[in-house]
């Protein structure tokens, strides 16, 4: 009988690991949540804490338990949160934790060709843990539809922006208009694509007036303008 009080006396005087646990995952709700309302993002959360080392023997702390989070910069994905007490005997613990951020991404939904045009027939939005996608993801259609893929895709496979690109609205050897614009005067000449271009990019382009190289930007398909 006396061994048996011992013994519940010893783990009485224990911080038990639920402990551990629960502050660990009632500290990464509220971190999880205001990271979401920063970063303006609509996410389904689940948060799972990983277990513990049941050699673990911590003295009951005599204060309220600090949390606060070890590693990465975000709470997202593989978690580290650092749990102290800075009571009478103080200690700090690593719980390990994953962060799983469900949001809707878009994915091919048939298997795709390098340079196919992206259409509603070739993409949907579909739930995934963006704390897997290191290489990023995209989450509204209207960033791929009209774009085409720079490689070829699996059916399922997330969309990232490495994957998507402006078509081409100009290619080598084009015949091209040159817009020069400045205050209300907008000067139109004739010119020669030296390279393709999409919307937004510069390329090197040959007035066919003056024979004179230049860089102009592409504003559309056949379309390049330069600053006067």
């Amino acid at each position: 009988m006396l061994a048996f009080g011992h013994m519940h006396y010893a783990v009485a005087e224990l911080t038990l690991p639920e402990q551990l646990i629960g502050a660990s995952q009632g500290f990464l709700e509220v971190t999880v949540q205001d990271y979401l309302e920063r970063s303006e993002i609509q996410a389904r959360q689940e948060i799972q804490i990983n277990r513990l080392d049941p050699r673990l023997q911590l003295a009951l702390c005599d204060e309220d338990l600090t949390t606060s989070l070890e590693s990465p910069a975000q709470p997202v994905g593989r978690v580290t949160v650092r749990v102290s007490c800075e009571g009478s005997t103080p200690w700090t613990v690593f719980v390990p934790a994953q962060v799983k951020l469900y949001r809707k991404v878009v994915i091919a939904i048939r298997p795709l060709k390098r340079a196919v045009v992206l259409g509603n027939m070739d993409v949907a939005l579909v739930e995934r843990d963006v704390g897997l996608l290191t290489q990023g993801y995209l989450t509204d259609l209207n960033q791929v539809l009209g774009n085409r893929v720079t490689r070829a895709m699996m059916t399922d496979q997330v969309l990232t922006p490495g994957t998507v690109e402006m078509p081409e609205a100009v290619r080598k050897s084009d015949h091209v208009v040159i817009s020069a614009k400045k205050g209300g005067i907008n000067v139109h000449m004739p010119g020669e694509a030296l390279s393709n271009g999409s919307v937004g990019e510069q390329i090197r382009v040959r007035n066919l007036s003056s024979q004179r190289v230049i860089r102009a930007t592409v504003v559309g398909p056949g379309q390049v303008e330069v600053p006067m």
